[in-house]
């Protein structure tokens, strides 16, 4: 209730232009990837509670296990003002009282983060949170992520907690439940390391901070403070493992590890009356070609190497580190980044005396493999097959490793693309063949950058980061491969032709050395052919395909704007910006729309060249252009300044008033048969949110809600289904896609979309207009807001005169001009509407 009192509160303080916009009730789901797909650096068990266990992600906040391996994401209402707490950096749950717990977040610790971070605070397991402000930032994106728990409870004092910092702010304490902080100005060392000092974007250069903070439950009683803590810290050039035996007062060194391997993870084996501590020469998720595990006996205070592997074998360093509480002596670390043949894990029952692995050599390249694989609830994971043919299977990355302290056999482990694991594990003491089977269902972690819902064919095609692409003919069931024939290493644009819907363009984003990054599909996603004129190299940006799919457009900011047709080499479109946000016409194949900066572009030789045909007010940048795909000419453009219409090829614009700032756009199936595209937007109308348009602009409903923020509003895109009345995705920054449909109605697919002949209504507006509309919902009901409008309207001709290029000349109700300029024919786009087309 308290996010709703906010949202609430917000929406009350709306700058006072129109009548508060009113809101419609939307079911949103996540369409199912199946996989995470993306880096999961943390899987904590709560001691005292059997089955309560919890993930962090590093951009896509944190999720809560159930009983039938699913998972539950907490952090879904952080909305644009609380987008970082999807980076969790670091999780703590009380081993006290289990209905408490903690996050640390924040996304970035330089620049692209303007907040300083927070403890959010849990008292009902994660359903409702408190934000802990902190005087500094939180890097849960940031390099080290992998390391932790930086953040613990004391298992004796849970009204005490520690917490570990980045940037050299050092060790924090808090005494009430992490409502407030102190530092520990006593810690010897803050954490110095730096993953490339001469980085100068803050990223790189950033000090790593203290890596882990662990309590020795064995050395105190109930009631009062732990008196030993274990620190270790990311520090490389000295000594970076730490011991308090007065409840953090004071500190002292541990001797006996390599001091240029800086500690990942402190875990206790209470039974043992030991610390086991995995090292590594990179601070992680990507780096590290060496390390060593290591067993801290308490007792004797002695500290010994008890490496799995050495010589040859040992090209790698150790990442995720877990003990069987029911099983002492029983230990297992993983390889944190053994890229090659696969990943690795290893198992010891003798407190690390000796060890067995997940799989060994039999004569190169054939390898022994002691477990099954199964990815059956996201087959798109693998198995991956090398180009020396070695099938890869185990993951990488691997820093999230956790023993279910009330059941030896079930496991769990994370990787760059998801959570593995299995209930068999003590199989691997006796047959080996244990399961590691993908059991990330519920977790969506993909940082999506495309979304296409054409008007045939599948329902959604996807284009994400580090996992390339996706057609989702079934939204609530895991694709079965990922976009095929790539060398990307993510998808950043896609588009399709307006005349030939099933022809598919994509652009990826792939290294130097990748190749080629834009491919083209005949069948909706299903096949894909490399475009071998597109320069090898180059990568990134937005494209988009001709009418009749034979032209291809594309922007990037890094290589400017390229153009080719028939697959032919790209030359370069000199009279548009690099970067520049691009469109094609859905009906007429020679033309393409462009925006930069405050400038609208329009090309009629296809793409070659662009004239900059008018102005977007006063906008300095241009997020999107999108265009009807039943009317030429019909164009919308978003920008930092608001949101921009034009029926005339952008010979004019009407601002769209109330509209303040837009990011991304898209037209959607009509609320009526024969009606004008239902509008979506990413924008601030009163607040930032997620709207729908039902009348071209002049009223507006919210259709996010205080349990759905979807995060950074400028890094989200949004896709209307032309097909399905109200339906819309939203694909976000770090937890994947969603997809909304009016609350309480049968969804039933749009004839007319079905076939991709929208009917459109007349386009034209008024200026200086004001009317109010009801509401076309078919679901709830609800009272829209009155929108002026108060911008120039499209140029009309009076009876009698030729009406200008892509002008309105017919439709039930018209008045102006019937006929056309030299070079243009009126032709007939519905009942409603009729253009000047090019001849």
């Amino acid at each position: 209730m308290r996010w709703l009192t906010l949202l609430s509160t917000l929406l009350a303080s709306a700058v006072p232009f129109v009548h508060a916009v009113s809101s419609q009730a939307y079911t949103w789901k996540n369409v199912k990837i199946g996989g995470g797909g993306g880096f999961i650096p943390g899987i904590i068990f709560n001691p005292s509670q059997k089955g309560l266990a919890y993930a962090r992600t590093d951009i896509g906040g944190a999720y809560k296990l159930n009983s039938d391996d699913t998972w539950t994401p907490l952090l879904d209402f952080a909305d644009n003002a609380r987008w970082n707490y999807w980076g969790v950096d670091a999780l703590a749950t009380d081993p006290v009282d289990p209905t408490r717990l903690y996050l640390a977040t924040g996304m970035y610790t330089n620049s692209w983060d303007p907040n300083n971070g927070q403890i959010l605070i849990s008292t009902d397991q994660g359903q409702t949170f408190t934000p802990s402000v902190l005087p500094f930032k939180v890097g849960g994106n940031m390099p080290g992520r992998g390391m932790g728990e930086r953040l613990a409870v004391d298992p004796n004092s849970n009204n005490i907690l520690f917490f570990g910092a980045r940037s050299g702010n050092g060790l924090w304490k808090s005494t009430d439940h992490g409502t407030t902080w102190a530092k520990v100005s006593s810690l010897p060392d803050v954490g110095t390391y730096e993953a490339d000092p001469t980085d100068t974007t803050g990223y790189n250069n950033d000090k790593q901070g203290v890596a882990f903070v662990t309590f020795d439950s064995t050395s105190g009683s109930s009631g009062t403070a732990t008196p030993r803590i274990f620190v270790g810290v990311g520090t490389n050039t000295g000594s970076n493992l730490f011991m308090s035996n007065d409840a953090g007062s004071t500190w002292s060194a541990l001797p006996g590890t390599n001091s240029s391997w800086m500690p990942h993870k402190g875990v206790l084996s209470p039974a043992e009356h030991s610390l086991y501590i995995s090292t590594s020469d990179g601070s992680g998720p990507y780096d590290g070609t060496l390390g060593a595990l290591y067993k801290y006996n308490i007792t004797s205070g002695t500290m010994a190497n008890i490496t799995p592997v050495s010589g040859g074998d040992l090209y790698f360093g150790f990442g995720g580190l877990a003990v069987d509480l029911q099983k002492p002596g029983t230990v297992m670390v993983a390889a944190l980044n053994c890229w090659w043949p696969d990943g690795n894990a290893f198992r010891s029952t003798d407190g690390g005396q000796t060890w067995t692995r997940l799989w060994d050599w039999a004569s190169y390249p054939t390898m022994n493999r002691f477990y099954t694989y199964d990815d059956s609830l996201a087959p798109w994971l693998g198995p991956d097959v090398t180009a020396s043919g070695i099938v890869t299977q185990i993951g990488w990355m691997m820093e999230a490793l956790a023993i279910d302290p009330f059941d030896s056999n079930h496991w769990l482990y994370g990787t760059g693309a998801t959570i593995y694991g299995g209930h068999d594990l003590l199989k691997w003491d006796t047959t080996r063949n244990v399961t590691i089977k993908s059991l990330a269902d519920g977790i969506e972690e993909t940082a999506v950058q495309a979304l296409l819902s054409p008007p045939t064919g599948p329902s959604l095609l996807s284009g994400l980061l580090d996992e390339e692409g996706f057609v989702h003919s079934n939204l609530n069931v895991a694709p079965s491969s990922e976009f095929a024939t790539s060398t990307s290493t993510g998808i950043t644009g896609l588009d399709y032709a307006g005349n030939s819907p099933a022809t598919i363009v994509r652009v990826g984003n792939g290294d130097a050395s990748d190749g080629k990054q834009i491919a083209i599909s005949p069948d909706s996603g299903t096949t894909w052919n490399l475009d071998y004129g597109s320069p090898d190299g180059v990568s990134g940006g937005k494209v988009a395909i001709s009418a009749d799919g034979d032209i291809v457009l594309w922007s990037s900011s890094s290589n400017g704007v390229q153009v080719s047709q028939y697959t032919n080499a790209f030359t370069t479109v000199s009279t548009l910006p690099a970067g520049a946000a691009i469109a094609s016409d859905k009906k007429v194949d020679s033309i393409f729309y462009a925006g930069s900066g405050s400038s609208f572009y329009l090309s009629t030789d296809g793409g070659k060249t662009f004239t900059a045909t008018s102005k977007l007010g006063s906008s300095s940048s241009v997020s999107k252009v999108i265009v009807n795909p039943s009317v030429t000419g019909d164009v919308w453009v978003s920008t930092d300044t608001g949101l921009f219409h034009s029926t005339n090829n952008g010979t004019t614009f009407t601002a769209i008033s109330g509209v303040t700032q837009a990011w991304s756009i898209s037209l959607g199936a009509p609320a009526t048969t024969g009606g004008y595209p239902a509008v979506f937007a990413i924008a601030n109308i009163g607040s930032v949110g997620y709207f729908r348009s039902d009348d071209q602009g002049s009223t507006w409903v919210q259709i996010n809600d205080a349990a759905h923020g979807f995060g950074s509003a400028g890094a989200n895109v949004i896709s209307g289904d032309p097909r399905i009345y109200g339906r819309v995705y939203v694909g976000t920054n770090g937890r994947g896609i969603f997809y909304g449909d009016t609350a309480g109605t049968t969804v039933t697919s749009s004839a007319s979309a079905s076939s991709s002949s929208h009917t459109t209504s007349s386009s034209s507006s008024s200026s200086s207009s004001s009317k109010t509309t009801s509401s076309m919902s078919t679901s709830s009901s609800h009272t829209t807001s009155t929108v002026s409008s108060t911008s120039s309207s499209p140029s009309t001709s009076s009876t009698g005169a030729a009406q200008g290029a892509y002008g309105q000349c017919g439709g039930n109700g018209w008045t102006g001009a019937t006929t056309c300029v030299s070079g243009y024919s009126c032709v007939v786009q519905n009942a409603y509407y009729s253009q000047c087309v090019p001849s």
